[in-house]
């Protein structure tokens, strides 16, 4: 059945990518508003996220926040089609890029990118093959269907020029050795892998177990660590992506110092759009010993 769906809807996605964006969009979110209605699971976690996070918000302000969030990714699945099939310029008209986007390309050091888990998180993936010359590398959960997975390893890197991808079950080292090579490590570093090689330090003010790695992988290769935000722009505009300033002093010899910093770094980024964080994400399921589920 999935190797006769996904030609079906790889069409679909190539007929939406011919719409203009600003019809396009509201589409996307007349999708979200369905996905609300009939996503119960994924829209009580979204709520118990926002409920850990935000208590400071009234509840009617945070369902407001998560309903939102649904209408954006809606929006973000229609607008794969224009990820993975629009043309190199239509995507650059689409992508306003701000912030030291050559950094890369400058420095004599290795670059990791972090890049926390936005809505628009893919529109980052195109914009750094897209707006800079160094080759990428990056990890990823590989897809359960197998077509799917051949679909999106090729669509992820169609503007790569020889940029790589691993799968997170991958032995790190050749990440580790694509990036001595020149590689540029986009990271994904916000999301519940559990205990392995992670720590459990606070995301608004709650215990996540937190992947120690960025830090580690950066003291290792001597690395500089540079964020970058994507934002979906209202009215159908397109995308910011904002290339921010490296973290001052990180890594440093204290990993867990370092995770610390780097998610007050990703809520100050959800403070300013909370609807745009992925809050359908179980980011708190895995517990420390003893401790009740959260969900």
């Amino acid at each position: 059945m999935a190797r006769l769906l996904a030609p079906l809807l790889l069409a679909l996605l190539w007929l939406l990518s011919r719409l203009p964006l600003p019809l396009l969009a509201p589409l996307g979110r007349g999708l979200g508003r369905l996905m609300w209605a009939l996503a119960g699971r994924r829209r009580a976690v979204a709520l118990r996220n926002l409920e850990l996070c935000l208590p400071e918000l009234a509840e009617s302000r945070r369902r407001e926040i998560a309903r939102q969030h649904f209408a954006l990714i809606g929006r973000s699945v229609f607008e794969y089609g224009l990820a993975w099939y629009a043309s190199r310029e239509r995507l650059k008209r689409l992508i306003r890029v701000e912030g030291d986007v050559a950094l890369a390309e400058r420095t004599g050091k290795p670059v990791m990118w972090l890049v926390p888990h936005f809505v628009a998180l893919d529109i980052a993936a195109v914009a750094v093959q897209l707006f800079q010359s160094r080759p990428v590398v990056s990890v990823y959960m590989p897809a359960s269907n197998p077509v799917w997975e051949a679909v999106i390893r090729r669509k992820r890197l169609r503007f790569g020029g020889g940029s790589r991808l691993f799968s997170r079950f991958e032995s790190a080292r050749a990440l580790m050795r694509s990036v001595r090579e020149g590689y540029c490590f986009f990271n994904l570093p916000d999301m519940d892998f559990g205990e392995r090689d992670a720590a459990f330090v606070p995301f608004f003010g709650v215990s996540a177990a937190t992947l120690l790695a960025p830090s580690r992988l950066a003291r290792a290769l001597d690395m500089t660590v540079q964020p970058v935000v994507a934002e979906v722009l209202p009215g159908g505009r397109g995308w910011r992506v904002r290339f921010l300033d490296p973290l001052p002093g990180f890594p440093s010899d204290d990993a867990v110092a370092d995770t610390q910093r780097m998610n007050q770094f990703i809520e100050h980024e959800v403070r300013r759009m909370p609807e745009q964080y992925l809050w359908v994400h179980k980011r708190f399921k895995t517990r420390p010993k003893g401790e009740p589920s959260l969900y």
